[in-house]
């Protein structure tokens, strides 16, 4: 029998402006240049224990800028400037734009302050995509 190698494997980390549509597994250190709560709500008949809360938080990187969609816990991390790892993300299509998410198998983690400086002009959310489904004849 073959012998395995012990160990995960050392993560390959991507640039904002290598994400495309539909692609998951994602790695990315990013800057969080704002946040913005767009959902806050909690089950009137119960503690807080089931409160639901979602922010668009626009981070980038050298490269360019993506909005990422944060859920939850994910909400009290994303602060302004704050440098963060992005672990197994996945681009979710919102109104034809780009969303960069993290869900329940993902990690969104605090890191030090990176040295780069985000290149803001190039938001890849603003970029509009459509759907063509291509007949091969």
């Amino acid at each position: 029998m073959a012998e395995a190698k012990s160990g995960m494997r050392k993560p390959v980390f991507t640039k904002v402006d290598q994400l495309r549509p539909g692609t998951n597994g994602h790695n990315l250190i990013v800057k969080v240049v704002s946040a913005k709560m767009v959902l806050q709500k909690g089950r009137p008949d119960g503690p807080q224990l089931r409160q639901m809360r979602i922010a668009e938080c626009l981070v980038g990187d050298e490269t360019g800028t993506i909005i990422f969609t944060a859920r939850n816990e994910q909400v009290d991390l994303m602060k302004a400037d704050t440098t963060v790892i992005l672990r197994n993300a996945k681009i979710d299509m919102f109104k034809g734009s780009m969303r960069l998410a993290v869900d329940k198998w993902g990690r969104v983690e605090v890191t030090e302050p990176a040295s780069f400086t985000v290149k803001e002009d190039n938001n890849l959310s603003l970029v509009e995509y459509e759907l063509v489904n291509v007949v091969e004849e």
